[in-house]
């Protein structure tokens, strides 16, 4: 090969010399992973006419009751205008519910219902059978390399207060159990 060409590799993809390869092959099986994963979700909230934004919003609320709403917003990373539409559709159609702070009342705490609750169980049973099954076919033992490659993935440098929740590993929500 002459020099400065580049090579191909069918997983990397092409390389120059002296770099890193690119990661053609995990980058794509991520697009369809999540695309996948995703998908089992968005097909049963199409029936009641959401999308992905709620199924974030009625996630993490259920995660994490009287989860504030400006802690959502970082959570999330969306505007307030993105959340407010989202938002007033869970809260008119019953999944979650509002409540003022106990110390500051200008504070927005949000709690799901019982509707939401077991709207986030159908979804995340959903999801944990993909899990399951993925995780199946390539051994029990290998659920924490794949958990430590995801963490891993995280931009560790600027969590929120859910995310550093998760990565301290202290916190066990009630929802935990279901």
């Amino acid at each position: 090969m002459k020099a400065g060409a580049h090579s191909t590799d069918a997983a990397t993809g092409p390389t120059t010399p002296g770099a890193t390869p690119l990661r053609w092959d995990i980058i794509e099986l991520l697009f369809f992973a999540y695309r996948d994963f995703v998908g089992d979700a968005d097909h049963v909230l199409e029936e009641f006419g959401f999308g992905r934004a709620h199924h974030r919003v009625v996630h993490f609320v259920t995660r994490y009751p009287g989860l504030k709403v400006a802690d959502l917003l970082d959570v999330l990373r969306i505007t307030k205008q993105s959340l407010g539409r989202v938002l007033k559709q869970l809260l008119d159609e019953g999944y979650i519910v509002q409540k003022a702070g106990d110390n500051d009342r200008r504070q927005r705490l949000l709690f799901a219902t019982a509707k939401g609750e077991a709207l986030v169980a159908k979804l995340a049973g959903l999801q944990t059978a993909r899990i399951t099954r993925a995780l199946e076919s390539i051994g029990p033992e290998s659920a924490d390399s794949v958990r430590r490659f995801l963490l891993g993935m995280i931009d560790h440098t600027d969590p929120d207060k859910v995310l550093e929740e998760i990565l301290r590993g202290s916190r066990k929500t009630v929802k935990d159990s279901r």
